[in-house]
């Protein structure tokens, strides 16, 4: 029995719909498969951060700064309360005398950091976060036997 132009025409359309399904299936299995290798590679990498990066164990507090802020348009104040995040307690790693020595150290890195600082830098949000990893860097070189993590900032105060 032969087949007539209109069913040729419809098994076309039938089997243009089959493979139209199939590739359509196998373009979704693709994306989630993608979706899945991202979601475990994503997750590993951040464990592998967490351990990498020591946690902030303990807060160290240090009195306000108030200094000059070399501002060529005038005299322009600071005063800022600082409090580093450290990987563990001083007690556990301080030696009789170390303490004071670091804190000096410490006092007088964030000081040379600060007093390099202008007010305009300063008043906005990208030129606090800049400032807090100054400090980070300028503590991990200069007094690594803290273990400085994180800077937070408790008190901000720009005079102009």
């Amino acid at each position: 029995m032969a087949k007539t132009p209109d069913q040729d025409e419809s098994v076309s359309k039938v089997g243009h719909a089959k493979r139209h399904v199939v590739m359509v299936a196998a373009a979704l299995m693709l994306a989630v498969a993608a979706g899945v290798a991202w979601l475990l590679f994503h997750h590993s990498s951040a464990k592998q951060r967490a351990k990498a990066e020591p946690k902030v164990e303990a807060v160290l507090h240090l009195e306000p700064f108030v200094v000059n802020l070399a501002d060529p348009e005038g005299d322009r104040f600071l005063r800022v309360g600082i409090d580093l995040g450290l990987e563990q307690e001083q007690e556990e790693r301080s030696h009789p005398g170390q303490s004071a020595m670091s804190l000096a150290r410490t006092r007088d890195t964030i000081l040379a950091i600060l007093t390099a600082c202008d007010a305009q830098a300063l008043i906005t949000p990208a030129g606090k976060a800049n400032l807090k990893e100054q400090l980070t860097k300028g503590l991990r070189e200069r007094a690594p036997e803290l273990g400085v993590r994180e800077v937070y900032f408790n008190e901000f105060l720009v005079q102009r």
